[in-house]
């Protein structure tokens, strides 16, 4: 079989990977059976069974949607998924990449697995045939569910790819969406090449950088583009076999894409980070909670930041894999208590000063260093973000100053939609929804996380039929006073009916057999 954890002919050094099963000899007979399953048990849920929303086109006759969703990765799909489930089924989903590399799993993620634990569910939104466990048993066996300790990120990625097709789900790849207008009563969605689609609510479930970009320290921007490259750039590691060189940011990504660039014959790699000290206990693993992840949205404003200003300021290690697959090379080295003071593009390369006074020179440098949170850096969303609501403009200043990182963070309706700092300035915003990392200060989790789709996805799509319900409801109330379809016929009762002239003379009778005498 192939092995999910290596993507290129060459052989690789370092650690080896985690044992993975070998698919199950009858895999494709038992996912036949899984999928047909699948659609035996969406038939037993159908109830409601009508779609109930009103069809809207344009004066000229074009489509409108009920809901457009950008982004056609996890939450994409399980959006999609939850509501048709609801009877909202005309629906669009649009995704910038190809089919089968929506996200990150198959493109610039070079983590061995995902950190969430493998029993982990949420698109399946309680069918357990549509579950994640269910589908890996039908393909590598109970036994291989057994022997799995978490899921190999291509795995993942073919689940997901599994799921589109059982479900059957309306996806355009190739689709990049560059401009929303407010067109009449409806969204213009264009894309890169022009097209336009119309829909009436929108869903931006669009990952890590949804809310914003990648963020690139403005002294590493001086340098020729040549130099430097994003962690997450889809590039191929096998580029700098050969070269020195440092990474800047120790998060996850910035473990794995180091380990990958070491594996694949990077002659020197070096990771500089703030922090003095490598983290080692994870916050997040303590609020998989229930209570936590359910109710925070109900959670004050104050509490809210009180939570998440104290939960982020821990931070979140790298996983076990990045840092053992890291260490395993003789050639790593770890710099701490060090950011990039200044980078000088020199004959030899990269002379890079750290923050502590050393001078290093580097082939190449990767940026780690997380994401910004700023509508103005996406341009679908650039021409009305001066106007949405952030969370630095409902939060006393002494409060938002101690994040600038978070203050920047849309401040999301409960239902996760947009809101306006100056009221009817952009009427757009009331019909987009976010549900990428945007939501993480108002909802707790993110809408790029698969907590996010388990705990998200019920505000989310409770507030997108509402509002649908709400436009459409004068219509739904005409048509209930207006109903006249046969659900009783009283035909057979015809000759049942009390008449006033046979009951009058039976009453008679029975008043003369009373007063008679024996």
């Amino acid at each position: 079989m192939t092995n999910p954890f290596v993507e290129h002919c060459e052989d690789r050094s370092g650690l080896l990977p985690p044992p993975f099963p070998d698919p199950h000899p009858d895999a494709q007979l038992r996912l036949k059976a899984l999928s047909a399953r699948v659609r035996h048990d969406l038939e037993i849920m159908v109830y409601p069974k009508d779609e109930w929303v009103i069809p809207r086109t344009r004066p000229d006759g074009e489509h409108v949607y009920d809901v457009v969703i950008v982004g056609g990765g996890q939450c994409g799909l399980t959006t999609a998924f939850a509501l048709r489930r609801e009877r909202v089924g005309n629906v669009l989903v649009l995704d910038q990449a190809p089919k089968g590399k929506e996200g990150p799993w198959v493109t610039y993620s070079r983590m061995w697995t995902l950190r969430s634990p493998k029993h982990l569910t949420g698109p399946d939104l309680g069918i357990p045939s549509l579950a994640p466990r269910s589908w890996f048993e039908a393909v590598y066996g109970e036994e291989g569910w057994e022997m799995l300790d978490k899921w190999p990120r291509h795995v993942w990625q073919h689940y997901l790819d599994w799921y589109r097709e059982v479900l059957d789900l309306p996806v355009w790849n190739d689709a990049c969406v560059t401009k929303f207008d407010l067109d009449g009563a409806q969204v213009a969605v264009t894309l890169a090449d022009g097209r336009r689609v119309f829909a009436r609510k929108v869903v931006l479930a669009t990952g890590l950088e949804g809310m914003g970009g990648w963020y690139v320290p403005p002294i590493v921007k001086s340098l020729p583009k040549s130099r430097w490259t994003l962690c997450t750039d889809d590039v191929d590691s096998l580029e700098w076999r050969g070269q020195r060189v440092a990474l800047l940011g120790a998060g996850a990504t910035g473990w794995d894409r180091a380990a990958d660039l070491l594996e694949l014959g990077a002659k020197a790699v070096t990771i500089y980070m703030r922090r003095k000290h490598v983290l080692s206990s994870n916050p997040f693993r303590y609020l998989e909670k229930a209570g936590y992840l359910r109710h925070f949205q109900s959670m004050s404003d104050e509490d809210k930041w009180r939570w998440i200003t104290e939960v982020l300021k821990f931070g979140q290690p790298p996983t076990q894999d990045g840092v053992d697959r890291c260490a395993a090379f003789p050639n790593f080295v770890l710099h701490p208590g060090a950011t990039w003071a200044a980078v000088k593009d020199t004959p030899n390369g990269v002379e890079v000063t750290g923050s502590d006074g050393s001078v290093e020179t580097f082939d190449h440098l990767f940026i780690g260093c997380g994401f910004s949170i700023d509508a103005h850096n996406r341009e679908e969303l650039r021409p009305f973000a001066d106007n949405i609501l952030t969370w630095e403009d409902v939060l006393p200043p002494e409060a938002s100053q101690k994040d600038p990182w978070l203050k920047t963070y849309p401040y999301l309706s409960s239902d996760l939609r947009f809101q306006e700092k100056t009221p009817g300035k952009t009427p757009i915003l009331k019909d987009i929804f976010c549900f990428n990392y945007g939501t993480l200060v108002s909802n707790a989790h993110s809408g790029a996380s698969l907590s996010g789709i388990l705990y998200g996805i019920g505000p989310l799509i409770h507030g997108i039929t509402y509002a649908l319900w709400v436009e459409d409801e004068p219509t739904h109330y005409a048509a209930t006073q207006n109903w006249t379809e046969i659900d009783t016929d009283p035909a057979v009762l015809a000759n049942r009916m009390w008449k006033p002239s046979v009951a009058a003379g039976m009453a008679d009778a029975d008043a003369g057999a009373s007063t008679r005498k024996p």
